[in-house]
């Protein structure tokens, strides 16, 4: 892979995991206006288990740590998402609300196969 394409590969993982996390801050926290309002999901819900791989798994992805399990998990996790909350309001991302989970799961998908990048942790632990 070519030295700026990889660096690419590690800024891009940096953004989605970053923005991602924020998902699961919003769930699990009520950070960022919440559920609404402020609201947070409940302990041990579907919401929270979804809260809990956003914000801890968004936050492996930004570090470059462990992330082809994370990012299969992450992957599973959007596709289910997809399935569940989006495709029964419609087949199509853009009139369904799923474009997210859809862009989210196609990410993680590559970055399953790809690997983090230089910039990681898994190339520290790695090279050790």
């Amino acid at each position: 892979m070519g030295t700026l394409q990889s660096y690419a590969l590690s800024l891009a993982r940096i953004v989605a995991g970053f923005t991602f996390s924020l998902h699961g801050f919003q769930k699990l926290f009520g950070f960022f206006g919440g559920m609404g309002h402020g609201a947070r999901a409940h302990f041990f819900s579907q919401m929270w288990l979804a809260g809990t791989l956003e914000c801890f798994g968004g936050l492996l992805i930004l570090l470059g740590l462990f992330t082809r399990p994370v990012a299969f998990l992450l992957c599973g996790e959007m596709a289910v998402a997809f399935f569940r909350a989006h495709f029964p309001h419609g087949f199509w991302p853009i009139t369904n609300g799923g474009e997210l989970a859809v862009l989210y799961c196609f990410i993680f998908l590559y970055l399953m196969t790809a690997g983090a990048g230089p910039l990681s942790l898994d190339r520290i632990i790695r090279k050790k």
